[in-house]
């Protein structure tokens, strides 16, 4: 049997700045997807999902995540008419959009192909893999997700504009910093709302740029503070960011309640993550009791979910 996982991501800094080629800070999540595999006598594969996941995302993404697996196994080189065996995806990373689940998965399935045929992958190779997989639900996958879900930790990110591969930075956290995520159980078209900004950027250059400036100032200040462990900064920096989200207009009232909910109860910071107008917001929590107040408080703002996890040390 061969077993496998990988981790959850949240983008902490960067949504939609990123498309332009600024930099973006995203945390690999303790929560995490467990694969395990079982050989059966039988040719082919199954997969059977257990995975706790928000109504009908697993419905939603069934094709693509057979895509995926083939992908992945194709990559691997690994034959199923000559073999057959079982995937269990398990875990207590919730399947939601924008929190890094297509790519805790792969990782997860890589992993576990690599325990039991003794494939010798180191992580490197384990990323390249999830990355493949991942275009099984992308297309034309970043890479970001996989990368977080992989080594965990933080990873600095940024485009290249011109085609070219894209700069990872990987950092290490010396202390835990615990999060709550919370669902306003909106989903928005990603391709909807990028479309939106690039919109009122070719309309306004000049207020684009302004706000990227304020934005550059504010990721690289997110960064030294991250690697110093400084909750505080870290949370006012968030706090920051969403602001200039809401003056991209990619912010909706839903996500403001619940960022302001939990900024009444305790957390550092708090701010939208992903995509928007819908979707996830994250607080940051200066320790494990708040942390757990803060989710009670949204889970009684009636938010479509709300979950507790940790990243860094």
């Amino acid at each position: 049997m061969g077993t496998g996982s990988g981790k959850g991501k949240v983008i902490l800094f960067g949504e939609h700045f990123v498309v332009y080629g600024l930099p973006a800070l995203a945390a690999g999540i303790s929560s995490e997807t467990t694969a395990r595999l079982t050989r059966v006598r039988s040719f082919g594969y199954t997969l059977v999902d257990n995975r706790p996941a928000m109504p009908g995302y697993k419905k939603e993404k069934y094709e693509e995540q057979k895509a995926s697996l083939e992908i992945i196994l194709k990559h691997l080189n690994i034959d199923t008419t000559k073999m057959g065996f079982q995937i269990d995806l398990e875990g207590n990373l919730v399947c939601a959009s924008g929190i890094g689940a297509s790519a805790a998965s792969c990782v997860a399935i890589a992993r576990a192909l690599n325990d039991e045929f003794k494939l010798g992958l180191d992580d490197e190779q384990i990323n390249e893999a999830a990355y493949e997989g991942e275009k099984g639900y992308h297309g034309t996958p970043s890479g970001l997700d996989n990368t977080a879900s992989t080594y965990g930790g933080l990873v600095w990110f940024e485009r290249d504009l011109s085609g070219g591969a894209p700069k990872f930075e990987r950092l290490k956290l010396d202390t835990a910093m615990y999060l709550v995520i919370a669902a306003t159980g909106i989903t928005a078209s990603t391709k909807v709302v990028v479309g939106d900004v690039r919109a009122k950027k070719e309309a306004n250059p000049e207020w684009f740029e302004q706000i990227s400036k304020e934005y550059m100032r504010l990721v690289h200040d997110a960064k030294e503070s991250l690697i110093k462990s400084d909750i505080e900064r870290v949370g006012e920096l968030m706090d920051e960011n969403h602001e200039l989200l809401q003056q991209l207009t990619v912010s909706c009232t839903e996500l403001d309640n619940l960022v302001k909910i939990a900024r009444e109860n305790g957390a550092a910071g708090s701010k939208m993550t992903g995509t928007g107008r819908g979707g996830n917001m994250i607080a940051l929590a200066p320790d494990e009791m708040t942390m757990k107040k803060i989710a009670k408080a949204l889970e009684n703002a009636k938010a479509a979910g709300v979950w507790t996890t940790s990243f860094g040390k």
